[in-house]
């Protein structure tokens, strides 16, 4: 779907959002990547806008592009979660993931939520993978600077 950059074992998404809250679309631990909140959002643009079916196929795909950084495929997923803001929406993402997965057969997780960021956003999904051997091939994170102890003290007189 999109190009992606592989920083240090971690993968950069699609999203706007990631940047704001701070986080990436995917990261490898070990012999396991987690991709999270694939969204069939690209950017600005959203695609399937009213069709769960479309939304969900995007989703897994851009969560699929990520895994792809790593060199997995759907064949190495292992557990999958979709979030859906509305339960009529069930067969339609289910048909998506039994189409991309129906061989895998991975652990599936589904929930209804009462909504995501975006309200146009019908279906938002998550991937584990898992692959023996792959943390050898990765290139280490450096470690993070820890991070100063905040007291209640001073999480209670910032909102002031």
């Amino acid at each position: 779907m999109t190009e992606r950059q592989v920083v240090r074992g971690r993968v950069g998404g699609t999203s706007s959002l990631e940047s704001e809250i701070g986080s990436v679309q995917a990261i490898a631990v070990g012999d396991q990547v987690f991709v999270g909140g694939a969204r069939p959002v690209v950017g600005e643009t959203l695609y399937g806008e009213g069709d769960p079916y479309e939304q969900a196929r995007v989703a897994f795909g851009i969560g699929l592009d990520a895994l792809a950084a790593y060199g997995l495929t759907a064949d190495d997923v292992v557990r999958t979660r979709m979030y859906l803001t509305h339960a009529r929406d069930l067969d339609a993402v289910g048909r998506a993931h039994r189409e991309l997965f129906g061989e895998v057969n991975p652990v599936a997780t589904l929930l209804v939520v009462q909504g995501l960021p975006d309200a146009r956003v019908l279906v938002q999904v998550e991937l584990d993978a898992h692959r023996a051997g792959l943390g050898q091939s990765l290139e280490p994170l450096e470690p993070l600077e820890p991070l100063e102890p905040h007291s209640l003290e001073s999480l209670e007189g910032s909102s002031s």
